[in-house]
């Protein structure tokens, strides 16, 4: 099948062919009213991907806070459990004061029981070194959000330091518990040697007690200060989620904004008035009619049946990464849409792109430039260059691939990546094949 010239004349949607002989007021009305009305959407755009951005890194930083809460309870119950080891501790000190002559078998639950210390020490070590890396997590993310982040990166970084000060007085709980253990060692073996004085025995309990006591009061310290920040961490979490909920109805209030600035685009189109998007409006007409020819030839011919080509059972395309997925009209696609998704990208150096896509968003096959293959591993280049194959169903794609009206003129912020965006139009015109819709034709174009 020869190449179609997506620019022939055909006969052209009555709301885009000429441009009507307006009285001289209303021409100069649709004049102004046109550059204005895409200004607004411009802004409109931008303002929306800019709290939609925020909202983002809000939800992020909202779960890094959340997992830092998660911690510090961790460490509180550690805490409680080293105070309960040390009162128990204690008390066996207590005992074997209190009863030299059965110094053996309490000095063995002094031991025990140092251990246990020893154990919930190192375990909140352990916690400690996971909350500050929890901690550095969030605080790198902080900064990547910049002035927006810069609040929640002095929380993060007070949390990694007060986990650095429970990591110190954890460890010197552990020393002070080995310091312990070798004492009480020794004391074990005088105890069971004839003709030792009780005198050495209560010398050797007190600086045991001592020990331990010492222990109690690092403890306690730790634990008031752990306690208290996770209080104050459990008011952050609560102003985060508050922020999130402002920041959803804000997000909500500029779709409508982006609404009204859309409509305004289009009713400047529709009066018939020739304006900046009237050219790409008019090739995606013409490229959308191509497309559905092309799909009508190739059911008229038994190339493809019907229920293949509006097959939606998407099948997963193992190791993608963005996931891709595959349907029973791919391969047709690929053989048909070049030939006039290609000759899209030579209307004007500011298209960016030119694609047919099914009712769901479904891009079978795009451009050349970004229908590359995929890269094992390497998800930064395939999200850029591999757009082929995937479902966009955000809110300009889904919108573009149901719409059904003669054309569809939308703004919005493309991520180019490395934190730059580009703010573009788009006109989609819909794709029928015999009567039945089954998709779209989608133009994005800069400003």
């Amino acid at each position: 099948m020869g190449r179609l010239s997506l620019f022939r004349r055909e006969p052209e949607p009555e709301s885009t062919a000429h441009s009507p002989a307006l009285p001289g007021d209303g021409r100069q009305l649709v004049e102004t009213l046109a550059p204005k009305a895409s200004l607004l959407g411009r802004e409109a755009a931008e303002v929306r991907g800019a709290i939609e951005d925020t909202q983002k890194t809000a939800s992020a930083q909202a779960g890094a806070t959340q997992e830092l809460a998660k911690q510090l309870q961790e460490v509180v119950r550690a805490q409680q459990a080293i105070a309960d080891e040390v009162a128990a501790g204690l008390r066996a000190v207590a005992q074997v004061g209190d009863a030299v002559h059965g110094v053996g078998g309490e000095v063995g639950e002094v031991v025990q029981t140092l251990h246990q210390v020893s154990d919930a020490a190192q375990q909140i070590t352990q916690i400690a070194l996971q909350t500050r890396l929890v901690a550095f997590n969030a605080s790198v993310e902080a900064k990547r959000a910049g002035e927006a982040g810069r609040g929640f990166g002095v929380v993060a970084d007070a949390v990694k330091d007060l986990a650095a000060k429970v990591e110190v007085s954890s460890k010197a709980i552990m020393g002070t518990v080995q310091q312990l253990d070798a004492r009480i060692g020794a004391l074990a073996r005088e105890v069971s040697r004839d003709g030792n004085e009780p005198g050495a025995v209560h010398r050797a309990l007190q600086q045991v007690d001592a020990g331990v006591r010492r222990i109690e009061a690092a403890s306690r310290d730790s634990q008031v200060v752990c306690t208290g920040l996770e209080g104050q961490m459990g008011r952050i979490v609560s102003e985060m989620d508050r922020t999130n909920q402002v920041l959803g109805s804000a997000l909500h209030r500029t779709e409508a904004f982006l609404a009204i600035s859309e409509q305004l685009l289009e009713a400047v189109a529709e009066s018939g008035f020739e304006t900046e998007d009237t050219p790409c409006i008019r090739a995606a007409q013409q490229a959308a009619s191509q497309i559905a020819r092309l799909l009508e030839d190739a059911l008229r011919t038994g190339t493809i049946d019907e229920s293949e080509l509006f097959d939606e059972r998407y099948q997963p395309v193992p190791g993608t990464n963005p996931p891709q997925v595959t349907t029973r009209f791919v391969a047709l696609a690929e053989r048909l849409f070049p030939q006039v998704q290609e000759k899209l990208l030579e209307l004007s150096d500011k298209v960016v792109f030119g694609i047919a896509v099914d009712r769901n968003g479904y891009i079978p096959c795009h451009n050349a430039r970004y229908n590359q293959p995929q890269r094992p591993g390497d998800v930064a280049w395939n999200t850029a260059n591999s757009r082929n194959r995937r479902i966009f169903n955000d809110r300009t794609g889904l919108a573009s691939a149901r719409n059904q009206r003669p054309f569809l003129l939308q703004t919005y912020r493309r991520d180019m990546g490395g934190g730059n965006f580009v703010v573009m139009k788009e006109a989609a015109a819909p794709i029928v094949v015999n009567g039945r819709h089954w998709g779209g034709l989608r133009l994005a174009y800069r400003f």
